[in-house]
């Protein structure tokens, strides 16, 4: 059997070092809430009364929002953006 979106979750919540409040805020870049109650019930056991499966919406909007927490948010189009330097030829 492979990973499942819960057991992603946990491997990024380690490999980052994140805390459930660090969680809620990366959701937040996206507009998207999420309890701690929410999150502990994903990051429990399997066999636990209250263990929750992680659906595909929380695991992309996380993602989504852990992008913008790590390299910042994407600058609008068309603002200032930068251009390909254009190559000189030499002449002599």
């Amino acid at each position: 059997m492979g990973l499942t979106n819960n057991d992603i979750f946990k491997k990024l919540r380690v490999a980052h070092k994140l805390r459930d409040d660090d969680i809620v805020k990366i959701c937040t870049l996206v507009d998207f809430k999420v309890t701690k109650s929410e999150l502990g019930a994903f990051f429990r056991n399997e066999n636990h009364p209250k263990y929750m499966e992680c659906g595909d919406q929380i695991l992309r909007n996380f993602l989504n929002g852990l992008i913008i927490h790590l390299r910042g948010p994407m600058p609008e189009k068309g603002a200032n953006t930068p251009t390909k330097p254009s190559k000189k030829t030499n002449t002599l």
